[in-house]
């Protein structure tokens, strides 16, 4: 199984690769492509976020040969924040394309402290919000904002594998999204 994923960041490509292996239990090798996602660097609502991921899997397929478009699996995660009715949070949407067919899911919410947004809301992106806060280095490609808001109990990695578990559900149960 190949997988081609609209990111350098090795917390998303970890996260679809496995996602991937164990939804169809087979092994998976990864393709990093960073892709443009047309949206801010931070996006700051849901819309924008999700028109990232599909920009970033768009952009993949526009670079695809006609053999991928049968075998290979696209996917981009982008993660996004936005002020909900109970506060500013972080989540992230992942697209995913196989053989013509889409999904696209979102993962939970991290609630996120109003100075942090605020940052945002000011142009910073999060994981730099992070790294000063709590004196850490690319905690995005790391443990995000999710690690060190939860004292580790929860990763990114985690949060965005699971969201790619359950978009896949399409993939593995096709007769119910017909």
């Amino acid at each position: 199984m190949h997988c081609i994923v609209g990111s350098a960041n090795p917390v998303k490509v970890n996260a679809a690769a496995a996602a991937l292996e164990k939804v169809f239990e087979q092994s998976v090798t990864t393709e990093r492509r960073p892709v443009s996602s047309g949206v801010s660097d931070q996006p700051l609502s849901e819309a924008e976020t999700r028109e990232g991921a599909l920009n970033r899997v768009k952009g993949l397929l526009q670079q695809a040969s006609a053999q991928s478009f049968d075998n290979d699996w696209f996917v981009a995660i982008e993660g996004g924040a936005a002020e909900f009715t109970d506060g500013p949070a972080t989540f992230a949407y992942m697209a995913i394309y196989h053989q013509s067919q889409w999904s696209v899911g979102r993962s939970a919410s991290l609630p996120l402290p109003p100075a942090v947004f605020q940052a945002l809301q000011q142009g910073e992106e999060l994981g730099d919000v992070m790294d000063r806060l709590f004196h850490t280095t690319n905690i995005k490609q790391q443990g995000g904002a999710i690690g060190l808001l939860t004292q580790h109990q929860a990763t990114r990695q985690g949060v965005y594998e699971m969201a790619m578990i359950l978009a896949l559900a399409p993939f593995t149960q096709p007769a119910f999204f017909l």
